[in-house]
Formats: C-alpha cells, sequence, structure tokens
C-alpha cells in the first residue's frame, strides 16, 4: 500500500501542470513558464572560486510535449560591454553566450551541448568519456534571443526526438543538466552547478533533475543532389543520395544513407606531414555525425584523436588504388532495451575491392558504475595482391570492454581493455601489407583521477598497447607496440589580488615514461605548465618540458632503432579576444625545440601570429601567417640512411567570412605553403642505433601547396541547405641534389598551383513526416 501511494505521490508531481505553450522568441512570458523550475544560484566557475556570480543570471527549466525548454535571463550592468559577434555554426567566438549542458539518460555516459550567443548564432557538440566534446555533430533544435537595456534573454527548446532515450518508470525522466553563462569581455563563466569541465568529472557530475517523461516520434528524409564542373579535366559528374532518420519511440533511433557525398563543401586544412605517423581529419557528413558518440571509445592515449572507430575510413582511398571508396549506404541503429542501451553501425562500400565496415555496442551504467562492449569488424576482399595480381582478403576484428567507477565524488577510475584479431594478410607497425604479421594482440588503459580539494588534483594514466594490435582498418591509433605511463599534479589558483591582470591559473606539474613492447626504453619526460585566465577574457599557455635520451623506433620505418639525445621544448600561446565594440582579435605562439641529433647545438623555432579584423559582428577578415626555421630536421632516406636538413617553411591561411543574414554566408579560404629543406649531413643508423655520417649526398627537398575556396551557403529551413563552392588547389612536391629551393620562392609559386579546379552545387533539404 506504502509503495502504490509513493508512486501515485510521484506521478503527481511528475504530471505536467496547465500552461500557455512556449513561443520560442526570446521574450520570457510569465505564463509560458508557469510551473517551471526556477534557477538562481549562479556561482563562478570561470574562475573556479564558486563563489555568487557577480551578474545576476536566473533560468527556467521546463519539459514540454515539444521538448526540454531552458529559459535565461541575464543580468549585465551597463559598464560591461556586450558582445554580439555573430559566427559560424560550431565556430563560436568570445562573446556573451549561454550553454545549456544535458545528459538525457542521466548515466554519465553521453551528453550534449547546446550553446547560444547573444547574436542568436549557435554551437552544439556531443560530451563522451566525461568532458571530450565534438562538434561535428549538428542537432534540430530552436533558439531565440532579445535585449534591453538591463540585460538579455535566451529561450531554447530541444526536441525529445534529438537522441535516444531510455525507458523510465513511473513517468519520470531524470535528466542531467548544468546552465551556465559566459560574459564575452571578461571571460567570467556563472554556473549552476558549480562545476567546470575542465575537471576529470563533469558528465558525471551533473544536477539530477526529474522531468516527465515525454516521447516523439520523427520521419526525417535529407535528399541531396549535387553537380561538380572540372575545370582541367573538362567534365562534369553529378550525384544524388539521402539522409534517413527514424525514431518511431523515445528508445529506438534509426540512421541510414545512401550514397553519401563525402562533404565536398568543406575543405580540410592543408597539412605537410613527412612522419611514420598518419594525420587526422574529422568527419562532416551528417550520417556519420549522427549520435555517433555512442561509439566513441576514446582508447590509445590522451590525445582525442585515437579512437576505435574513426568514421573517415569508410569511403577512404579503395585498397585497389581506384581513388576514394564510393560508399553504398550504411545504416546506424541506437536504442535501448529496460536498462541496457545499444547501438548497431554497418556501411557498405561498391566495387570488386569494396570493404564492409560492422559494429556493435552496447553498456549498462548504473550509479557509481558504467560497463560498455563493443566489436567492430571489417572485411577487405582485396586488401593487398599477389604476384601475378589476384586480390588477397584481410578480416580485422576488434573487441573492447570498458568500465567506469566513481566511487566517491573525489574519485574516478576508467579502464579499457581491447583485443584485436586479424586473418589473412597483416600489416606491420607502419600499415604495410605483411604476411607474417595477421594474428591476435591485446592493449589496455586506466585513468585514475583524484580531486584532492582545495584546487589539487592528481592523475595516474596507464597505456599497454601490443606489438601486434591493429585497429586502424576501423579505428586511429598513432602506433602500437608501446607503454607508456603519466603521472599529473595540478593545482588551481582561483583566490588572486584584483590588482593582478590574471583572474585564475592553472598549474600542471608531470612525468612519463615510454617503452616500446619490447622493452626498448623510448625516453622518459618532464613538463611543468600553466594556464592563465586573463580579465579581458582571454588566456596565455607557457610549457617548459624535456625527454630524456633514448630510442626512436618509429623513423627508419621497421630498417631499425635510432639512438636519439635529449630533447628541450618550450612554448608559449596567448589569445586576447575582441573587445566591446573593437576590431582586432589576436591569437598567437611561440615554440623553441631541440630535437635532433644534434640538441641543443641545433634546435627549431616556430611562429604562429593571427590577427582578425572584424568589420563589424556579421563581417571578419582573418589571417594567420605561420613561419618555422629547423636546423637539424631528420627525414627519412630509405633503408637505415637519415638526412639531417636545414629546414625552412611558411604557411598562410588567410580569408574571410560574411554572414550576409541569418540565412546566408559567404566564406573565403585561402591556404599556401612552401617548404624548403636543404642537406646539412647524412647518416646510416649502425645495427646498435648509432647515428654515423656519411659521405652520401641526399637529394634536398621543396615542397609547395595550395587550396583556395569561395563557398556561399543558403540555409532553406533547418538542416536543409543551397551550397555553391569554388575550389582550386594543388601540390607539387620535388627533390634534386643541390636544388637550391627557398621557402619564399615555394611559397610563391604556390599560387600558380592548378591541378583541380572544381565549381561545385549541392541541394539538400530536409523533410519531415
Amino acid at each position: 500500500m506504502r509503495a502504490t501511494l509513493t508512486t501515485a505521490i510521484l506521478a503527481a508531481l511528475a504530471a505536467p501542470p496547465a500552461f500557455a505553450a512556449v513561443e520560442i522568441d526570446g521574450r520570457i512570458d510569465p505564463a509560458e513558464w508557469q510551473g517551471a523550475q526556477h534557477v538562481t544560484d549562479f556561482r563562478l566557475t570561470q574562475p573556479l572560486s564558486r563563489a555568487p556570480a557577480p551578474q545576476p543570471t536566473e533560468a527556467w527549466i521546463l519539459a514540454t510535449e515539444k521538448g526540454l525548454a531552458i529559459a535565461f535571463r541575464n543580468t549585465q550592468a551597463p559598464g560591461i560591454p556586450r558582445t554580439r559577434q555573430r559566427a559560424q555554426r560550431d565556430q563560436g567566438a568570445q562573446a556573451d553566450r549561454v550553454n545549456l549542458y544535458v545528459d538525457f539518460d542521466g548515466d554519465g555516459r553521453t551528453g550534449y551541448n547546446f550553446t547560444v550567443l547573444l547574436s542568436n548564432s549557435i554551437i552544439d557538440t556531443t560530451i563522451t568519456n566525461e568532458n571530450q566534446f565534438n562538434p561535428d555533430w549538428d542537432g534540430d533544435w530552436r533558439h531565440a534571443t532579445s535585449e534591453d537595456e538591463a540585460g538579455w534573454s535566451v529561450e531554447m527548446l530541444i526536441p525529445w526526438h534529438i537522441a535516444p532515450m531510455r525507458d523510465v518508470d513511473n513517468g519520470t525522466r531524470t535528466l542531467g543538466i548544468q546552465l551556465d553563462r559566459v560574459i564575452g569581455a571578461t571571460g567570467e563563466r556563472a554556473s549552476w552547478p558549480a562545476i567546470s569541465f575542465q575537471d576529470t568529472r563533469f558528465l558525471t557530475a551533473l544536477n539530477r533533475v526529474q522531468v516527465p517523461a515525454y516521447s516523439q516520434s520523427l520521419l526525417a528524409i535529407t535528399p541531396y543532389v549535387s553537380g561538380v564542373f572540372d575545370n582541367v579535366a573538362g567534365k562534369s559528374d553529378f550525384d544524388t543520395g539521402a539522409d534517413i532518420f527514424w525514431k518511431p519511440n523515445g528508445k529506438f533511433q534509426l540512421s541510414a544513407t545512401l550514397n553519401p557525398d563525402f562533404g565536398q563543401v568543406e575543405s580540410d586544412q592543408l597539412v605537410v606531414n613527412f612522419s611514420a605517423q598518419e594525420s587526422f581529419f574529422s568527419d562532416k557528413r551528417p550520417f556519420f555525425t549522427e549520435n555517433q558518440n555512442y561509439f566513441d571509445v576514446p582508447f590509445g592515449s590522451t590525445n582525442n584523436n585515437n579512437r576505435l572507430i574513426y568514421t573517415r575510413r569508410v569511403g577512404a582511398n579503395a585498397d585497389d588504388g581506384s581513388g576514394a571508396g564510393d560508399v553504398t549506404a550504411a545504416v546506424k541503429v541506437n536504442g535501448s532495451m529496460g536498462p541496457m542501451n545499444y547501438g548497431v553501425f554497418a556501411a557498405t562500400e561498391a566495387d570488386e575491392a569494396g570493404r564492409d565496415f560492422y559494429a556493435v555496442r552496447t553498456s549498462h551504467d548504473a550509479a557509481t558504475h558504467g560497463i560498455g562492449a563493443m566489436v567492430t569488424r571489417v572485411d577487405r576482399p582485396c586488401y593487398a595482391q599477389d604476384d601475378l595480381g589476384a586480390c588477397l582478403e584481410r578480416q580485422a576484428n576488434v573487441y573492447e570492454v570498458d568500465h567506469r567507477w566513481t566511487p566517491t565524488p573525489q574519485w574516478s577510475i576508467r579502464t579499457t581493455l581491447v583485443g584485436s584479431d586479424v586473418d589473412g594478410i597483416g600489416t606491420d607497425a607502419f600499415g604495410r601489407p605483411d604476411a607474417n604479421e595477421s594474428g591476435s594482440d591485446m592493449g589496455g588503459q586506466m585513468r585514475i583521477d583524484w580531486d584532492m580539494g582545495e584546487g589539487w588534483r592528481q592523475q595516474l594514466y596507464l597505456l599497454h598497447l601490443g606489438d601486434k594490435l591493429q585497429l586502424n582498418d576501423f579505428g586511429f591509433l598513432e602506433r602500437n607496440n608501446f607503454n607508456y605511463a603519466r603521472y599529473d599534479l595540478g593545482k588551481r589558483f582561483t583566490n588572486l589580488p584584483e590588482t593582478s591582470q590574471y583572474n585564475a591559473a592553472d598549474w600542471h606539474w608531470a612525468v612519463s615514461r615510454r617503452v616500446n613492447d619490447h622493452g626498448l626504453h623510448i625516453a622518459d619526460a618532464w613538463a611543468v605548465n600553466r594556464n592563465g585566465q586573463l580579465r579581458d577574457g582571454g588566456n596565455d599557455f607557457g610549457e617548459v618540458a624535456m625527454w630524456t635520451s633514448g630510442h626512436d623506433d618509429r623513423i627508419l620505418r621497421g630498417n631499425g632503432v635510432v639512438n636519439l639525445p635529449a630533447k628541450y621544448f618550450l612554448f608559449y600561446e596567448r589569445n586576447r579576444p575582441r573587445q566591446g565594440d573593437g576590431h582586432w582579435e589576436f591569437y598567437g605562439n611561440a615554440r623553441w625545440t631541440s630535437e635532433g641529433l644534434d640538441t641543443p647545438a641545433k634546435s627549431q623555432l616556430q611562429l604562429d601570429l593571427e590577427p582578425t579584423y572584424h568589420v563589424n559582428d556579421r563581417l571578419r577578415f582573418f589571417t594567420a601567417w605561420y613561419f618555422e626555421h629547423n636546423q637539424d630536421w631528420l627525414l627519412w632516406r630509405g633503408g637505415n640512411l637519415l638526412g639531417s636538413y636545414e629546414e625552412n617553411m611558411i604557411l598562410l591561411n588567410a580569408g574571410s567570412v560574411f554572414l550576409i543574414n541569418d540565412k546566408q554566408e559567404l566564406r573565403v579560404r585561402l591556404e599556401a605553403i612552401g617548404l624548403d629543406a636543404k642537406q646539412g649531413r647524412a647518416y646510416r643508423v649502425a645495427a646498435n642505433g648509432e647515428p654515423v655520417p656519411s659521405a652520401e649526398a641526399i637529394p634536398d627537398v621543396g615542397l609547395r601547396n595550395l587550396g583556395f575556396q569561395v563557398r556561399y551557403r543558403y540555409e532553406l529551413a533547418p538542416l536543409s541547405y543551397l551550397y555553391i563552392a569554388y575550389v582550386r588547389g594543388g601540390s607539387f612536391f620535388e627533390e634534386l641534389e643541390g636544388g637550391g629551393f627557398r621557402a619564399r620562392d615555394e611559397f610563391t609559386d604556390a599560387f600558380s598551383l592548378r591541378d583541380s579546379e572544381q565549381l561545385l552545387v549541392k541541394l539538400s533539404y530536409r523533410f519531415e513526416l
């Protein structure tokens, strides 16, 4: 009887009161927000003093049939400038803004961040692994702002169909929520509750808020058509496809794509990479970002790029060298069964060499524990070819188990175990086909965080990657054959005097050890860094670090190990945002390193200067100049031969962004690179790893790259766009003994490159049924 009465009382409390429908117009009508939870206890979290916010902020939380409604009322004193800068979606700015962080299942597994700037520009991201933000995802939600003499207001509506959610009991849903407000002119952030995403625990520390358990269904189809005219090849190409999103109820969600485009309207940043490690690029294709966060399992280092599923593998260069893989179709299912969450991913490519990708994941979370598991498989029917040209197959399976344990609010322990099993031809440590490298191996990582209070915290990170652990068929792993341990001690200072130009400073002291899986000592290291938050809304960061002498087992690509002397690092960066109605913002950094064969006598200097001029809140011109001079640049020349070069590089990244109105955007972007490398000395690496000077002649190196894009975008409706883009680019690489290349000449000549020149038109429109 008592249980029945308790259930009835909870249901009555959760029952929605009678209120007017919330109109998302940025004007907070008390009648519309009747019955909402009213929040006033906002406290400073930047700096993280947790003192009452000096500028009053109020918020309202209201669950409606149409979605989760949030309102902010932000009082702002006349003496504090308002920053109204407009920004491209997900680009953001150091402007006045508010944030909603929400975990729809309240279990600390996955969260979403919805940001609205005073200008009504938006950012939306997914959050995984406590505090890892990914801006690639775009959701369909409503928002509006308004302002008056006393301050400004925001209203948001987040539809219930935006994310999969588990079934709940008693008609109530427990959400994890944080609300915060940022003042652009000072950088101050006030939050409820008073927690920071910079701490090791964020998602699991959100406030738990109970709301009625609404559910929405949605069927959305987004067909697209695109046409490309190649002015160099003199030919045209047309393509069509569609993305499908179906959510019949709260606990099941299906996404599918037919012939997805590869995001031609988005351009990757130009990268110069001569190392043994591949470059990482984010994915902008809508299907591959929609609720992909459930499959994002970071693994491999503290670098956020390492992960078990790297969606750029789908549709990447085909195994037979015929160009980019042609993705025929892909499907993704997210849902729940009782307390268990699950996800299924599958994608297939066309043609004889087309690959098939599969992933299945499940998880279960409780108050202090959470466990998940995932299996991935990639079938590669023509991974390599034998001497007669016949295809050699490869099947790569990966098995993963992860565990989260938060026994107290101060402690967090995360563990991940991974195994790989390759059937068919394998790869060596550098991704080359090798029949001797198939088989199985294991890896694991553990991160232990302890918040000791009064600003002190510690972290211990342990990583093991087996010699034959292979994850890059579907994932992204910088390297295998690696063992790493790192201890970090941090201290946050927030009670700085008013006379200081800083309002907070965060210090870290770290030591680490690196050894490969055969016991080879790579290096020990120490680092000290400081992150300062300035009262002008900007920040600066400085670091000094050193690696002990050790070995490099990667640079010779499997042809031996190189003994290396100690390495030294110095770095400083400063970001100064636009002030009020001013026109300029600035970012710059300088780096000095010495990491060649002749340290510290020879070193490298890098300088990055990025001024931006704002004509007004809608139009800005940006430029970034990067200069590099390296007296001892090590470059692999084949076999056990190394070259030490004197290298220079010039990089320009410039352009403009014109947000014509709330629907139209014009963007111009230019990137140019010029690089020269003059031979200094050749080295043959002996069997004991010692580099021995050699009289062999090695060629000088010259490189130039160009990327140029003019892109117009018109938003027809939410997540429906017309794109018109002109793209031109090219690259040139040359090696010549005594070539006499000069970086400034290579940079100037880059503007004449014309390997490709295309005009692209793409139309996509989202139909909601």
